[in-house]
């Protein structure tokens, strides 16, 4: 699994950080979740917007807006590289074919080669499949990266994905309303997992 790729090769595929040893791979979905997935341009004709709860209200202000899911975890990868400084990256950002080593193997590879692993799963996210790499990441790395992965969701996000390995894996769970919010949390997970290794209670990964 890990053969893919290596901690070194994923650095030399990034730019110099404060703490560039410190890799954090940041997953989550890379488009919105569009309604036309689940209903046809004459059903979401039909429906008055005004008389929908919050939250659905959202999906469709959003329809007709230039797709921020790629955009909100490139926000989060540069406030990390930026505070605490450390070398956070997304998938794409590793010149990885997946002609070579499909998706989820790549996932796995990036996983295990990192300090920490965060999975921002947003509500206006298709998290489908990003759930599904979760599930396999967990599966096969949540007894030697357990510590070091954490999820953090929209709070109007619910999954029974996530109960699920909150249960099996008792894997770290965080929320948030606001996206300052979120930047907040995720960086004091990855301050937490490097004191950790400095303080010998996580091994260090070099």
């Amino acid at each position: 699994m890990t053969d893919a790729i290596s901690r070194d090769e994923i650095r030399a595929a990034l730019g110099r950080t404060t703490y560039d040893r410190f890799l954090v791979y940041v997953m989550g979905p890379y488009k919105s979740f569009n309604l036309n997935y689940v209903l046809s341009e004459e059903e979401l004709a039909a429906i008055d917007i005004d008389d929908l709860p919050g939250p659905i209200r959202k999906l469709f202000a959003a329809r007709d807006e230039v797709d921020d899911a790629l955009a909100l975890l490139r926000r989060v990868q540069g406030t990390l590289r930026a505070d605490p400084g450390v070398n956070a990256f997304l998938a794409v950002d590793v010149d990885l074919s997946t002609d070579e080593v499909d998706a989820a193997t790549q996932s796995l590879a990036f996983a295990a080669a990192s300090n920490a692993t965060v999975f921002v799963l947003p509500f206006l996210g298709h998290n489908f499949g990003v759930g599904e790499e979760a599930g396999s990441i967990l599966e096969r790395l949540s007894e030697t990266h357990g510590d070091r992965i954490v999820f953090v969701h929209e709070a109007t996000v619910t999954s029974e994905m996530i109960r699920a390995a909150r249960a099996r894996w008792d894997l770290r769970v965080e929320t948030y309303d606001t996206e300052a919010e979120l930047h907040k949390r995720i960086r004091l997970f990855v301050a937490d997992v490097m004191n950790r290794e400095l303080h010998g209670d996580l091994d260090r990964l070099d």
